[in-house]
């Protein structure tokens, strides 16, 4: 199947790698004429623009995007309607807000340009493991497409089959599903990230405790000094609290245990604000994926003018003194 690949990062680089493996034909387009050159000498077809990249694809056409969320997104679909024609497809396959794709879809609808809103897990693994995927649009342009999401999906694997999900079907055992029309693929995957930001923080916290078990304030017959490599590595043998984000704690902690070349600065990418906002809109309790993203807000401040205070009236009501701090030095 013929399809147009614009933005050529670490996941729209693999994408159409993994498509083109599959024998699928895939023109591409990038800000960068080296990336595009590089994917041509793998055997993709390079356009010089987005103009150039509709040219070279037969209708009716369809053409993933791959940049980031946000306004590189909007311009990109915004260029490619006054290009396309009724029949065509746009695919989102990056992290946008789901709302921002009803609006997209609505605008496209009077031109009978497709709009398909594709929430995309797999990161810089996916070439080889595939990709998993939450589509959300209109059923005959999703359909229609099938085979491109079949060949980037994982496929069933070897992992073990749910008792009774013979009995469903679908497409949920190969790794993509169709969530529903414009919008509820990005709503999944919003969903998704949010509780992915809660996971990595129950990991965090729990190492921190292991490495922390040292501690001189501990008395000294609880003070464990403990192999935190192995303990990612037999956790993710039989362990309940296995996964794929384990693997990847195991492979960090092997490296180097003591993680001295990370600072600690943790960003979000957007997908667990939006997911907090949609609990407000709903009236839903989240109270683990809202503490994860304010860690990660404060995992890039110092100390807070909020500390501060804390710490200002620890001391006057209580005498209370930090540690390290004049006051502190002077009385010892």
């Amino acid at each position: 199947m013929q399809i147009g690949m614009v933005g050529l990062g670490r996941m729209g680089a693999n994408m159409t790698r993994r498509l083109m493996r599959n024998g699928h034909h895939v023109v591409v387009s990038d800000l960068s004429p080296d990336s595009v050159k590089h994917l041509t000498g793998e055997g993709a077809t390079g356009s010089s623009s987005l103009g150039d990249l509709v040219s070279k694809l037969t209708p009716p056409r369809a053409i993933w995007i791959m940049v980031p969320a946000g306004g590189a997104t909007e311009q990109t679909v915004q260029e490619l309607s006054q290009q396309l024609q009724a029949g065509d497809t746009i695919i989102d396959g990056g992290n946008s807000y789901f709302k921002d794709d009803v609006r997209r879809s609505h605008n496209l609808s009077p031109k009978g340009i497709h709009y398909i809103d594709v929430g995309t897990s797999g990161g810089v693994w996916g070439l080889e493991r595939g990709y998993c995927m939450m589509i959300g649009g209109p059923k005959e342009a999703v359909e229609r497409l099938d085979p491109i999401f079949k060949t980037l999906a994982p496929g069933k694997g070897d992992i073990s089959r749910t008792p009774g999900r013979e009995k469903l079907g679908g497409t949920a055992e190969e790794g993509y599903i169709h969530c529903g029309p414009s919008g509820a693929g990005h709503f999944v995957k919003m969903v998704h990230n949010g509780i992915e930001y809660g996971i990595m923080q129950a990991y965090a916290e729990g190492f921190d405790i292991f490495k922390n078990s040292t501690s001189k304030q501990l008395p000294e017959d609880i003070r464990y000094d403990l192999n935190l490599p192995d303990i990612a590595e037999v956790w993710r043998r039989g362990s309940v609290i296995s996964s794929w984000l384990l693997d990847l704690t195991a492979i960090a902690l092997t490296e180097n245990p003591t993680l001295s070349e990370y600072e600690g600065y943790v960003e979000d990418s957007g997908e667990g604000r939006w997911t907090i906002q949609a609990a407000v809109d709903e009236a839903v309790p989240v109270d683990v994926l809202s503490a994860a993203l304010f860690v990660r807000f404060r995992s890039r401040q110092q100390h807070t003018f909020a500390e501060k205070v804390l710490s200002a009236m620890r001391q006057k009501f209580g005498g209370h003194v930090e540690p390290g701090s004049a006051t502190a030095k002077k009385s010892a």
